[in-house]
């Protein structure tokens, strides 16, 4: 992997392989897929733990940085031009140093794999250390300034939820499947996402529903105004390629 940023003078590499399982974010509206979500796995298929349980303050660049050029190498292979689907990649804000240094592979990436900068979302997790909220700013503002979207992953998980959003203005926020589970009998997570939404509406962000899992959560969260979403009631992730919807998963 090329070197561009200068956070890895060290030397140090990610020498652990892997590769990528892609789950679908879809609009309950159209049934089409809005984006993918690329989901690290090991080469033989094993979930992320494997992979993530060896990242340390040492290699914590070199994996980042190798997230994403592995995530657009084989979307790409997977076809993922052959729709106007998006990719969605989670990155570590604590890995990036300078960020229109440490974002140059990505771009150079996309530039050979001949994948529109505005087809990309780069997520990061509400309870990810993350440094200086100015850090992050100057993250978020290099990310959008070349065309990339940002988003919040696991929003409500913790207690910087509601901060986050006013001072990141991301462009897309993803409901914590805790929130979702069971929404569907549960008036007090109906009224909280309800008020979301309604902020989300009201500040033009785009809003995903993670972990639905029934066509009832499904339903209950089209009600509450959550048109985007991701789960094992639209599809499973697909390993190295771009999983069809199930069937039947589509909301009348």
């Amino acid at each position: 992997m090329q070197k561009i940023c200068g956070g890895c003078r060290d030397g140090t590499e990610f020498d652990i392989p892997f590769t990528m399982a892609f789950q679908p974010i879809v609009d309950s509206m159209t049934g089409r897929v809005f984006a993918h979500e690329a989901l690290v796995r090991g080469l033989d298929g094993s979930g992320a733990q494997a992979v993530l349980s060896r990242v340390t303050d040492a290699n914590r660049y070199a994996f980042d940085q190798a997230c994403r050029v592995k995530a657009i190498e084989v979307a790409m292979a997977a076809g993922l031009m052959d729709s106007d689907a998006r990719l969605s990649i989670n990155f570590l804000p604590n890995a990036v140093y300078s960020p229109m240094a440490c974002i140059q592979l990505t771009l150079q990436t996309a530039r050979t794999c001949g994948m529109p900068t505005d087809r990309l979302i780069f997520e990061f997790t509400e309870n990810e250390q993350m440094g200086s909220p100015e850090h992050v700013t100057s993250i978020i503002q290099s990310y959008k300034q070349v065309g990339f979207s940002v988003a919040i992953d696991d929003f409500g998980a913790g207690h910087s939820g509601l901060d986050m959003f006013a001072r990141f203005a991301p462009d897309e926020i993803k409901l914590d499947m805790e929130l979702i589970r069971g929404i569907d009998g549960d008036p007090r997570r109906q009224a909280i996402v309800r008020a979301i939404s309604s902020m989300c509406a009201e500040l033009d962000t785009l809003l995903v529903g993670e972990g639905v899992e029934t066509a009832s959560e499904a339903r209950a969260l089209r009600a509450l105004g959550v048109r985007y979403q991701q789960g094992y009631w639209y599809a499973r992730p697909a390993f190295e390629e771009l999983p069809r919807l199930t069937s039947g998963s589509v909301l009348a």
